[in-house]
């Protein structure tokens, strides 16, 4: 039914940017949340931001302050751009669509992040 692909990852220097992109195959409800989760190595996966489709945003705590969400209705994009790079921020990027009634979600196949000097 839905298929999420993002792209927008690689390898930056602490400080640097980066712009991750989400595009969304399939329909998107008025009730689905989209947003971005983490995973680094040997920790578990954790929420970056959701953005409804009313436009409420929430951000972890961490990134607050560096990162932005938007969508892109038109066009059935999700974006993440992320400034201020950190080597803390290092990770894989999942795109998720939230969808009232499919508790297991939608996924997106990740895409590498990494800040290194």
């Amino acid at each position: 039914q839905v298929q999420l692909v993002e792209s927008g990852g690689g390898l930056v220097h602490p400080g640097g940017s980066l712009r991750l992109s989400c595009k969304v195959f399939g329909s998107i409800f008025r009730g689905d949340t989209l947003g971005w989760y983490r995973q680094a190595p040997g920790k578990q996966r954790e929420l970056v931001a959701h953005i409804t489709s009313a436009g409420t945003i929430n951000y972890a705590d961490s990134v607050k302050g560096r990162f932005t969400i938007s969508r892109d209705n038109v066009r059935s994009f999700v974006y993440l751009q992320m400034d201020s790079l950190k080597p803390e921020d290092t990770a894989v990027y999942y795109c998720n669509l939230d969808r009232p009634r499919e508790p297991r979600g939608y996924w997106g196949q990740g895409t590498q992040v990494t800040v290194s000097s």
